[in-house]
């Protein structure tokens, strides 16, 4: 779906602070995991940090709020020899589900990948997130990968 013409997707800054809290908890909420003021903060540290990994891009509305966020990194992919991209996290505010906010995030990140030469972008889901896997399911194929955790 094309986004409205008034998002725009650009690289997260200090003044999206509030919205970017609001998203991210949200998120959080949304996957039932607690998550605190000093998690976001360390968080948003990171997003900040040029020697650190995590990445941040957000679509902003016509009034300048961010209504939906995308947190990324590379990795390499030794097998392949190359590197792609890692979307940690995909979020759009509930209220504007629908507008395209989703899919202008993804473009903009493939935009980004073709320009650093990353060669895929990979991420997870859950498995009862359906009304985002009929989303991924329309721009992405799903890959035939099940994925194992071990918590230390």
């Amino acid at each position: 779906m094309p986004a409205s013409p008034d998002i725009r997707i650009v690289p997260l800054a200090p003044e999206h602070r509030a919205d970017w809290e609001k998203l991210f908890a949200g998120y959080a909420a949304f996957y039932k995991v607690a998550q605190t003021p000093e998690m976001r903060e360390q968080v948003w540290g990171w997003l900040f940090d040029p020697g650190h990994e995590a990445e941040a891009i957000v679509a902003v509305d016509g009034a300048g709020r961010a209504i939906g966020l995308a947190h990324y990194q590379a990795f390499a992919r030794p097998l392949g020899a190359n590197t792609a991209c890692f979307l940690n996290d995909l979020f759009v505010d509930p209220d504007v589900r629908g507008s395209g906010a989703a899919d202008a995030l993804i473009e903009a990140l493939k935009g980004i990948c073709k320009e650093r030469g990353w060669a895929a972008i990979r991420w997870l889901t859950a498995e009862d997130n359906y009304r985002a896997r009929s989303f991924y399911d329309r721009i992405a194929r799903k890959t035939p990968f099940i994925a194992y955790q071990i918590d230390i």
